[in-house]
């Protein structure tokens, strides 16, 4: 699979994440640093209704407008963090404590962002610390 056309799954996810009113969208490309995927989606959905809504709009987009499905699911039932692994991208869906405890995005600051104006949204919402960090990169 060609890298652009994992590019452009991840900017599907990130369009459907903020037409459920995700926050926080952070697009990172790993390809360099793992192994196992191209590009982590990262959002924050405020309650576990939100965290389940955006995660069955991702999975509905990715379906209807690239054709794949995910490899698994995880976080189903606790909807603190849902993961959807599609292998070439993977999605990370979180409330709001649990997105600061895990700071996924920090752990993998060496990887470049991908601004997500190029997915078209055009206001994102960030929380301070999430502005902080895409400010430094």
């Amino acid at each position: 699979m060609a890298q652009e056309d994992t590019k452009e799954y991840a900017l599907v996810a990130a369009r459907a994440i903020d037409e459920k009113k995700g926050t926080d969208i952070v697009i990172q490309d790993v390809s360099k640093l793992l192994k196992v995927t191209d590009y982590f989606v990262i959002a924050t959905g405020a309650n576990n209704r939100r965290v389940d809504a955006i995660a069955e709009e991702v999975e509905d987009k990715l379906r209807e407008q690239c054709g794949i499905k995910p490899i698994s699911r995880e976080g189903k039932d606790e909807q603190e963090w849902i993961l959807l692994d599609y292998g070439c991208i993977v999605v990370h869906i979180f409330q709001p404590a649990s997105r600061d405890f895990y700071r996924l995005e920090q752990l993998w600051e060496e990887a470049p962002t991908i601004d997500v104006a190029v997915a078209g949204i055009e206001d994102p919402v960030y929380s301070e610390r999430i502005k902080n960090l895409l400010e430094r990169r």
